[in-house]
């Protein structure tokens, strides 16, 4: 008898996220596992149910967004460039529009669901945090610092982050990176020399 094939539940994880990003969320555990290789009883084994596989999607991005955010600031010599570093970071991801627009409408999804609307309401604080303590690490030798303190710069940049994103996702004009950057510019340049 052939031993099990041993499934990687990270692979379907990812296999997960890129299926949403391609059609949001009607997407299925079929497509999920045609795109991780797999059969539909592997992914309904791992996470039980799409509900299931939503929620562990979740948990895993508000585990890695920490990491994420000050190994982007890591390498930026100026506390402008540290948000800006790790505010691209964080939606580097969304792909093109329609990528970002799939994505924004299971965020539509999940915010009707209060399992996984209370999973969001954490992930965007855990954002806001790490972001707050970019800030504040980036703030510490600025010099000339006229801005907000670094809880109140985290809240501001982040709205104006997730605005950008979903502003873009609907109408695209131009590069994600490129609109967060120059957004981020026009509110820190202010803040800091």
């Amino acid at each position: 008898m052939a031993r099990p094939r041993t499934v990687d539940r990270q692979r379907l994880l990812d296999a997960a996220a890129a299926v949403i990003a391609q059609e949001g969320p009607g997407f299925t555990l079929a497509k999920v596992a045609e795109r991780a290789g797999v059969s539909v009883g592997s992914v309904a084994g791992h996470f039980g149910s799409k509900h299931g596989l939503l929620v562990a999607l979740s948990t895993r991005a508000t585990e890695r967004v920490t990491d994420l955010l000050r190994e982007a600031a890591e390498a930026a010599s100026t506390p402008r460039e540290a948000a800006r570093a790790a505010l691209v970071a964080l939606y580097s991801g969304l792909g093109d529009a329609t990528s970002a627009a799939n994505h924004l409408a299971q965020l539509g999804v999940d915010l009707a669901d209060p399992a996984l609307r209370e999973l969001l309401a954490r992930h965007y604080a855990v954002v806001e945090d790490a972001l707050r303590d970019v800030l504040r690490r980036a703030t510490e030798d600025a010099t000339h610092r006229r801005g907000p303190d670094p809880d109140h710069a985290a809240r501001v940049l982040l709205a104006v982050a997730n605005g950008a994103a979903i502003d873009w996702s609907i109408r695209p004009r131009g590069d994600l990176v490129t609109r967060l950057n120059r957004d981020i510019d026009a509110i820190t340049r202010s803040w800091w020399e």
